[in-house]
């Protein structure tokens, strides 16, 4: 199974060509289920339904219930602000959790759980996106035991582990990755463990999800570093959602345009029976 993250820079930019090239991106990558953040809503119009209907997948979007900063940035309070799962597969069951925000910006974070349908065996898959300022990883070590405990909540009844995508605005060494982990540090729900996907990556992969080849994070004068994951549970009987391999996508321009700030993530889990 073909598991994809992908923050896709909400309607910053020239969005409308950039939502051709994302559509293209995922039209050649043919991931079964996806994780995105910074998904738009207009009314109607919907970017996770837009690609959705012409990748002939499944989707459920979460809006976000603070956007008021977000729509301040290109001057429309009409535009929504979210995450969303698209997938192969029908979804069965969708949940959202908000995240605490306490002594850092509150824009409504959160996280959105889908439970796939998927041929064998149920999949519980879950997208977030976490506070970005650097100076918050305390906000977001209290986000991570938010969303750990969400997850806690909704991996039962599949031998599936869980799948853990999003943009978490954190460097792989961060305390609130750690928490995701426990093989580092104690972890926020005792005895759940999710291992960071890249640990499986080739050494000499391209490991940066925020990419200073990117023109439009140069623009930041940030360094390069990951800050997108894909993590999941311990493997299930034979090795069931185990990682295969992991790269990323999304990471050049499509047509001249590059379609988003992010580079995406992709991983292949082991399905066992598909």
């Amino acid at each position: 199974m073909r598991v994809m993250t992908w923050n896709v820079w909400w309607r910053f930019g020239p969005w409308e060509r950039r939502r051709e090239a994302i559509l293209a991106v995922l039209r050649a990558v043919r991931p079964d289920v996806v994780g995105l953040q910074e998904v738009w809503a207009d009314g109607e119009e919907n970017l996770a339904g837009w690609l959705a209907e012409r990748l002939d997948m499944h989707w459920t979007w979460a809006a976000s219930d603070s956007p008021q900063k977000w729509q301040r940035r290109i001057g429309d309070p009409t535009i929504d602000f979210g995450n969303a799962v698209l997938s192969r597969w029908p979804i069965a069951e969708r949940s959202v959790a908000r995240l605490p925000a306490g002594g850092g910006a509150d824009d409504g974070r959160l996280a959105l759980y889908a439970l796939v349908d998927a041929p064998g065996h149920r999949v519980p898959f879950f997208t977030t996106h976490l506070n970005a300022d650097p100076h918050e990883s305390a906000v977001r070590c209290a986000q991570v035991a938010a969303l750990v405990r969400f997850i806690a909540d909704h991996r039962g009844g599949t031998p599936f582990p869980p799948v853990v995508t999003g943009d978490y605005n954190a460097w792989p060494d961060s305390d609130e990755i750690r928490l995701l982990g426990g093989y580092r540090t104690a972890p926020a729900v005792p005895g759940q463990v999710l291992y960071d996907a890249w640990e499986y990556a080739d050494p000499a992969a391209p490991w940066a999800t925020w990419d200073t080849a990117n023109p439009h994070v140069a623009k930041t004068f940030e360094p390069s570093t990951r800050i997108d994951y894909i993590h999941v549970g311990p493997p299930g009987p034979d090795g069931l959602g185990h990682v295969r391999s992991v790269r990323r996508a999304g990471d050049g321009p499509v047509d001249g345009v590059w379609p988003s700030d992010h580079a995406a993530v992709v991983a292949e889990l082991a399905t066992g029976t598909w």
